[in-house]
Parts: C-alpha cells; sequence; structure tokens
C-alpha cells in the first residue's frame, strides 16, 4: 500500500536552497508509521529533514503486511526519490534487491547491518546501514527495572525474535544481573534468558491480543516491571501494567511517556534509539552530495542510544541509584564496563 506524503506547502526560500528538488522517501515495515515507536521515530527525521529544508518534499510507502515491502520500495525508485530509506531488519531483502538493480539510487535502512552466511559483515556500495548498540542503555533500565521492583521479579518480551529485539533483551537481562552482583539482590528476569537466547515471543508485530496475553503472563508469574520490546504491541504490555494496576513498563525505541502519553502513568522509562536523528543526518548527507555507505552506529557514547528521565516515576527512584545510573554510563563510554550481546554491531 502507498501512502504519499509530504505534500509540501508553499516553500520558504530556505528550503529552496537547501533540497533543491530532492526528494526524501521511506518506506515502513508492517508496523506502520503511526506506531508510537520504531516507524514513527524514524518517520520523524524525515520530517525533520522536510522541515529544516534539507529536502523540498518528502514521501512514504506504508506497509501493512510482509508482501509489501518490494512493491513500496520499487514503487520508490520510480518515484525518482533522492534517497530511500526502509525501516527495520524485514526490509534487508527487498532493500538489497533494489539497490543491487538501481546502483544510482541511494539508500538507507534502518536497524539492519548485511552479513553472509557465515556472520560476516558485507557492505552494498549504495546502502548505509543506521544501527543502534541499544543494548547499552537497556543494561541501564534493567539495573533501573532491578532497583524499582517490588516483587524481585521483572519480565521482557519481544515481537519477532531478531537481532534488533533481542539485544534490547539482552541489554537488559545483563542490567539486572549487575544490580544483583552489586547490590546483592536477587532479582529475577522472566521471559527471556540470555545464556540460551530463549524467551517469549509474539512472532511478530502485529498480534495484540498474543502481546496482551504473554503481558498478563509474566504479570501472573510476579513481574512488576515489563520491557516490551515490540514496535506497536508494546501498548498490550501498556494496557496490562493499567489493568494490573501495580506494575511499571519500560518502553523501547521512543520516550513512551512522550510518544503513548495514554501510557504515561505506567511507563517507568525508556530504551531510546536516536532513529529520528540517524535518518535526518542521511538525508541530508544524500541531498548535498556526501553520502557514503559507511554504517552510522548509535551508542551511549555519541547519543545515539540513552535511557529516557523517569519521568512520573521520577520521585520512586532514589537520587543513590540515579547517581550509581550516571555511573555505569560513563563506564560502559569509557569502556570499564564491557556489555556485550550477540547482536551488537
Amino acid at each position: 500500500m502507498i501512502t504519499a506524503c509530504g505534500e509540501a506547502p508553499e516553500e520558504s526560500d530556505e528550503a529552496a536552497d537547501g533540497g533543491g528538488d530532492f526528494l526524501g522517501c521511506m518506506v515502513s515495515d508492517a508496523g506502520g508509521i503511526d506506531d508510537k515507536s520504531f516507524n514513527e521515530t524514524s518517520y520523524n527525521g524525515l520530517v525533520a529533514a522536510e522541515e529544516s529544508g534539507v529536502v523540498s518534499d518528502i514521501k512514504f510507502a506504508e506497509s501493512q503486511s510482509d508482501a509489501d515491502y518490494t512493491p513500496n520500495v520499487n514503487a520508490m525508485v520510480a518515484d525518482d526519490c533522492g534517497i530511500i530509506v526502509t525501516v527495520g531488519f524485514l526490509l534487508a531483502d527487498a532493500t538489497e534487491e533494489a539497490a543491487n538493480a538501481n546502483p544510482d539510487e541511494q539508500f538507507a535502512i534502518v536497524d539492519f547491518q548485511y552479513k553472509d552466511e557465515n556472520g560476516e559483515v558485507y557492505e552494498i556500495d549504495n546502502v548505509k546501514p543506521l544501527v543502534f548498540n541499544t543494548h547499552e542503555a537497556a543494561f541501564l533500565a534493567g539495573y533501573a527495572a532491578a532497583s524499582y521492583t517490588k516483587s524481585g521479579k521483572v519480565g521482557t518480551w519481544g515481537g519477532a525474535k531478531i537481532p534488533t529485539v533481542t539485544i534490547f533483551m539482552d541489554g537488559f537481562y545483563d542490567g539486572v544481573m549487575y544490580h544483583n552482583e552489586q547490590k546483592g539482590t536477587n532479582v529475577e528476569v522472566l521471559g527471556w534468558n540470555k545464556e540460551s537466547q530463549q524467551g517469549q515471543f509474539v512472532g511478530d508485530f502485529d498480534n495484540d491480543g498474543l502481546a496482551k496475553q504473554i503481558s498478563d503472563n509474566l504479570i501472573s508469574q510476579g513481574a512488576d516491571v515489563l520491557h516490551p520490546v515490540a514496535g506497536p504491541l508494546a501498548a498490550s504490555a501498556g494496557t496490562a501494567a493499567q489493568e494490573a494496576g501495580d506494575v511499571a513498563v519500560i518502553w523501547a525505541d521512543s520516550d513512551g511517556f512522550e510518544s503513548a502519553p495514554e501510557f504515561s502513568d505506567v511507563i517507568l522509562t525508556s530504551v531510546m534509539k536516536g532513529m529520528d536523528v540517524a535518518v535526518e543526518t542521511a538525508v541530508g548527507e544524500a541531498a548535498d552530495g556526501s553520502f557514503t555507505n559507511e554504517p552510522y552506529i548509535g551508542t551511549l557514547e555519541n547519543e545515539g542510544v540513552s535511557l529516557a528521565p523517569f519521568h512520573d516515576f521520577d520521585d520512586q527512584i532514589s537520587q543513590e541509584t540515579k547517581d550509581e545510573l550516571d555511573e555505569i554510563r560513563e563506564q560502559i563510554i569509557s569502556g570499564d564496563l564491557v556489555v556485550e550481546s550477540p547482536a551488537a554491531f
């Protein structure tokens, strides 16, 4: 399904000078542009590029299912886009096929880096990966969750079992374990085992009913903090937490307190990915002729990933814990504390 967007209003001189007739384009995965998370944050970067005059117009294709990926990407190629940003792991094959077939077209792909069957990274000349070491920020979230829990149990679950989901879960798990090690606690993580790489998954990003069921099950097992890594399905965890009354949620990708205000009363914090900044940067490089296929890797150090404020829960997180989180962040940046994930970039 193609949805045109960004029919630009009357352009300012700044927009005309900055973007000329450069068209910035995007193809979402099946979560949709308004998922309050992954796709929406990426799309905000495209909108920012238009608003700042980097490009003169934008267009997006909102995929409704896997079957839409290749047609949507090909439609953008036909529209003579200056750059085509594809959003997510699930668009990797369609992006690679289109890039190889159209070597003069410029692409960027959010949350994916190409690897061969041996796990070795390979480059595509006209594709820029925009990837994020979210396990660094998720480690902080796990530590915060372990400090907050009253039941001694926290939970995490994912949409599809793909590296860009499990990397959050790895960091969250390790952050809880680090709190146990440092503080002498015994907080249990439900829904994910980093060692076995096994846990709770919906299997996609569409099944709200199963996402709610998984959330309810983790709560019934005693989890009073949930970290869903599932794009729009995080809303199911928010609903489950509100119904339970004494459960908090750690959002993924965006600051859920702002992007999903209907759940602000249960959002403890969020593990944020600066996909908007990465997309705006890639689009800008394409527009000004400095595009390269060198990957953008978001980290705590370059603020490509971060832990959101505690917002309404701020007074429930001690100053001691806040200071410890600041110290841990600096230790991760310096390399004094090494956090790892098989899915890291």
